[in-house]
C-alpha cells in the first residue's frame, strides 16, 4: 500500500491485489481506478483510447500506484479476453473487477434510434456481462474474486429521456444478483455499486442551470455528490471486508431513491 493509502486508513487486504477497472481513462472510472491504485491495488486500466491511459497511468505512477494500460472495448468478445490476458500477463491474475465502461443518450423515447438504443445496452448491459464472464473463468482458477458492477439508482428508480440507459442499468442489476448466486460456489462475489447524481466535469454546467437546480432541491440532502464519497462503497464491496456480501447492491445518492413520490 502506498503512503497515501496509510494515511487514509483504506482497506489492507486490497495491498498488492491486482484489479481491472474498464472506462478507466475518464469521469468516475478513472477516480475508481485511483482509488484502488492509492488502497495498494496493482491496477490494469482498460478502455479504448490506450494515448489516454498512458497519460493516466504516468500520473498513477507519479503518485506511488502500479498499474498497466490495456485495450479494451466492451463490445467485442476477443477484446474483452485480450484485455484480460495482457493484465495477467503484466501484472498477475485479475482479483478484482471494476466494470464502469458506460455511456448514455439523451432524448424522447418515441424519437431514439436503434443504433443508438443498441450502443448504450451494449456497451452497458452486454458489455458488462462480457467482462463479468471473462473476470469469473480467471477468478475460479485462482479460487475467488471480487466484481463490482457500476449500476445507477436509474436501475431502481426511472427518469425521462434516458430509456435505454434505464433499461440497460436495471438489467445490470439484476445481471448482478443473478451471478452472484450461480458464482458463490466459486468465492467470487458479484456486488453492484448504484451512485445517484455526482458532479463530473461533464453535468456541471447542466447542474448550474434552472432544470439542475431543480433536480438537485430533489435530493434530499440538497446536494450532488463528489466523487471520493464513493470511495467507502467501492473499497467495501472490492475488497474481504464484505467478504460474506454477493448480490447486494449499494446506493449511494443522498437519499434520492429513497425520497418520496
Amino acid at each position: 500500500m502506498n503512503q497515501q493509502g496509510r494515511e487514509l486508513g483504506l482497506f489492507a487486504d486490497l495491498d498488492g491485489k491486482v484489479a481491472l477497472v474498464t472506462g478507466a481513462f475518464g469521469g468516475l472510472g478513472l477516480h475508481f481506478a485511483q482509488t484502488l491504485a492509492r488502497a495498494g491495488c496493482k491496477v490494469a486500466l482498460a478502455g479504448r483510447r490506450v494515448a489516454e491511459g498512458e497519460a493516466v497511468l504516468a500520473d498513477l505512477c507519479r503518485q506511488g500506484g502500479q498499474g498497466c494500460v490495456v485495450a479494451l472495448d466492451v463490445r467485442d468478445p476477443a477484446s474483452v479476453g485480450a484485455a484480460f490476458e495482457a493484465a495477467h500477463q503484466q501484472l498477475g491474475p485479475v482479483q478484482v473487477v471494476v466494470n464502469s465502461a458506460g455511456i448514455a443518450t439523451t432524448g424522447p423515447a418515441m424519437e431514439v434510434e436503434e443504433g443508438a438504443w443498441q450502443s448504450v445496452i451494449d456497451t452497458n448491459l452486454n458489455g458488462a456481462w462480457r467482462v463479468a464472464q471473462c473476470a469469473a473463468r480467471m477468478m475460479r482458477a485462482a479460487g475467488g474474486g471480487s466484481i463490482v458492477n457500476i449500476a445507477s439508482i436509474l436501475g431502481l428508480r426511472v427518469a425521462q429521456q434516458v430509456p435505454a440507459y434505464t433499461a440497460a442499468k436495471a438489467g445490470l442489476i439484476h445481471l448482478t444478483r443473478s451471478l452472484a448466486l450461480e458464482w458463490a460456489r466459486h468465492g467470487i462475489r458479484v456486488n453492484a455499486l448504484a451512485p445517484g447524481y455526482f458532479e463530473t466535469d461533464i453535468n456541471r454546467g447542466f447542474f448550474e442551470s434552472d432544470s439542475g437546480r431543480a433536480m438537485i432541491a430533489r435530493i434530499p440532502q440538497r446536494r450532488l455528490g463528489q466523487p471520493g464519497q464513493l470511495d467507502g462503497a467501492l473499497l467495501l464491496l472490492a475488497s474481504d471486508a464484505s467478504e460474506y456480501m454477493t448480490g447486494t447492491v449499494l446506493p449511494v445518492d443522498g437519499g434520492h431513491s429513497i425520497n418520496s413520490l
